[in-house]
């Protein structure tokens, strides 16, 4: 299925072509994407239990994101809110604006099931640019405070500022 195209940007499911294409986006800036990885998020798109939209540019695999149907852990876990899970946009199609054009797929997708949307972003520097872009496109934190390893960190704990001390952040749809 096609959600987006515009001139050389195409928003659409994910097909099993995208798996190698993926692994090797990765690979060639140095990130480690396991191929299980992708081929899991196909498996749960086909058994509906998981949404991914691909994008391209002029027929390259520019990014990806992926939405689960209702938050399985974090604060939003049984409140029946749809979860942005795992967005990336490969480092040579950034700063085109793709990712805002597969944002506002992936929060159509999940207006048809709530009025809101909800995710987790990483505190690190690395996960600067995705800050910003969620602020600036109305999401607020939750107010559970900062999160580690899929469980509410209490206050004064130490902990690794790695990916998983992540904020809840959720938009009203």
């Amino acid at each position: 299925m096609v959600y987006y195209e515009e001139g050389k940007i195409i928003l659409r499911t994910m097909v099993r072509e995208d798996i190698d294409k993926l692994v090797r986006g990765f690979e060639e800036q140095n990130w480690h994407k396991p191929y299980e990885l992708f081929e899991e998020y196909y498996n749960l798109q086909e058994s509906e239990e998981r949404a991914v939209i691909v994008a391209e540019e002029d027929g390259a695999v520019a990014g990806y994101v992926t939405l689960l149907p209702y938050a399985k852990e974090g604060p939003f876990a049984d409140r029946r809110i749809p979860e942005v899970v795992d967005f990336n946009v490969l480092i040579k199609y950034q700063r085109k604006g793709i990712g805002t054009r597969i944002m506002d797929v992936v929060e159509q997708l999940a207006k048809v099931k709530s009025g809101y949307i909800s995710l987790s972003v990483g505190l690190h520097y690395g996960y600067g640019s995705a800050q910003r872009m969620y602020i600036k496109r109305g999401y607020i934190p939750d107010g559970t405070g900062v999160w580690y390893q899929g469980r509410q960190l209490e206050q004064y704990v130490p902990c690794n500022n790695d990916d998983n001390l992540t904020l809840y952040l959720l938009k009203a749809l």
